[in-house]
């Protein structure tokens, strides 16, 4: 939809405008750095920012970080050495030092096919999941058909749904297939509700919903038991933001029409 569509762009352009592009959270220096190795780190920095105004400084910076890296590799050993002699807390510093150099873990490792095969193929892999929960979760094909009623009354959308839904949306929450976060549209705050509002007073009173709405990103979670059964996975989907908004809005006209009809 056009209407859709330009709704999209302009939120997309507010983002490019006025929100950070690259916010990295500062990771803390291990507790057994040194001063030389925060000396070093110190460097290292200043000749990265310096390395466009002359070739003493890309020397500098060629050289600082292999001396780095020979500090921190001799600290971690006195550091693992002065652990695994310390029989009180020896186990439990050397956890801490473990969960903080393994990285990130992948949420699939391997799974086994229908042959008891394992797949470690990230395409594979996605179309076993696929295939395992097409299986398990109803289609299109078995909802039951509804006729269309005409009413003659127009389906009114208030501002207060509107705000009342986009005040329950986490800071947190991730985006679906259109790729608009919600905490935009919260931060918007009034300026944003009466055209959140009209566009989806437009998509029901036309009934048609943008092609995004109809769609979700489906990640796995992984539930306890064998990593490697399909199974063991629930899919949790992400759907659009603003689709989420009309949810609300229908699910409270419905709740309203009963509570006066019945």
């Amino acid at each position: 939809m056009v209407i859709s569509q330009n709704y999209k762009d302009i939120i997309f352009e507010v983002i490019k405008r006025y929100v950070p592009q690259n916010i990295l959270s500062k990771i803390p220096d291990p507790e057994y750095y040194n001063k030389e190795i925060k000396r070093l780190k110190v460097q290292v920095r200043k000749m990265y920012n310096k390395r466009n105004t002359g070739q003493p400084y890309q020397r500098e910076l060629k050289r600082l970080p292999k001396e780095l890296l020979v500090a921190k590799n001799k600290v971690q050993e006195t550091f693992l050495c002065s652990v695994l002699q310390n029989e009180g807390r020896c186990w439990t510093d050397f956890c801490k030092y473990v969960k903080l150099h393994k990285g990130n873990r992948e949420n699939i490792p391997a799974i086994k096919d229908s042959n008891g095969k394992l797949i470690t193929y990230p395409t594979e892999t996605t179309n076993s999941l696929n295939s395992y929960y097409t299986s398990v979760f109803s289609c299109e094909s078995n909802n039951p058909k509804i006729q269309p009623t005409q009413s003659g009354k127009p389906f009114a959308i208030s501002f207060n749904s509107i705000r009342k839904g986009l005040s329950a949306v986490g800071g947190k929450k991730s985006f679906g297939p259109d790729g608009i976060p919600g905490e935009i549209l919260k931060l918007g705050g009034e300026v944003v509700i009466p055209c959140l509002a009209r566009l989806l007073d437009i998509m029901m009173n036309n009934n048609v919903i943008p092609g995004d709405w109809k769609k979700a990103i489906v990640v796995p979670t992984y539930e306890g038991g064998d990593r490697s059964i399909v199974g063991n996975f629930r899919p949790v989907r992400l759907t659009s933001v603003v689709c989420k908004q009309m949810e609300h809005v229908i699910a409270g006209y419905l709740r309203q029409f009963w509570e006066c009809c019945g």
